[in-house]
């Protein structure tokens, strides 16, 4: 039996103000402001006193697939104002000893594979990323460009046509957490 309607619900928790315009939703906690636009989603959003109401009437797969979805993105959206999303990243090196720092918008690492230039790259605004040792801190609010700087540091350091099993030097996501 097909079902004609699919809810979803998010409870707000206290310390949270969470507005809703038109399916944009905008989440204010005390480690900052995230907003997120959901326009395109074929899904309703409303909320109900402490609740979110997330539904879809007469859903087809991809509807259902939807709700769940953007269910989720409000809980990360949630949490991250709240505790916040840290990843943590370590160097490693067998050949050429590798050095990382860091600069106001930016991720610079020296001496890979004893390569004279150095590879950099670029930080959005809300992530902080700081340098400890052979680990390397991305933190921030929001949990896809904390996931995003992290993937891009760790692909900065891909080595290519040579055996992985050998050649093991680079910069690799060990932790992913919540909590700043």
């Amino acid at each position: 039996m097909k079902k004609y309607i699919v809810r979803e619900a998010v409870k707000i928790p206290d310390g949270i103000d969470l507005t809703l315009n038109q399916n944009v939703v905008s989440v204010k906690g005390q480690l900052g402001t995230l907003n997120r636009s959901f326009t395109n989603a074929p899904v309703d959003i409303r909320r109900e006193g402490d609740d979110v109401l997330i539904e879809s009437f007469w859903p087809n797969k991809k509807r259902l697939a939807m709700v769940g979805t953007i269910r989720s993105h409000i809980q990360n959206m949630m949490t991250g104002v709240t505790q916040g999303y840290t990843y943590k990243l370590k160097i490693v090196y067998a050949h050429f000893p590798m050095s990382a720092k860091t600069t106001a918008d930016e991720v610079i690492v020296e001496n890979f594979g004893g390569e004279r230039k150095s590879r950099t790259v670029k930080i959005p605004g809300t992530v902080k990323v700081s340098v400890v040792g052979d680990d390397i801190l991305v933190k921030g609010i929001d949990r896809e460009e904390v996931g995003q700087v992290a993937a891009n540091i760790q692909t900065l350091t891909h080595i290519r046509n040579k055996d992985p099993r050998v050649f093991l030097d680079g910069i690799y996501i060990y932790e992913k957490g919540e909590g700043i």
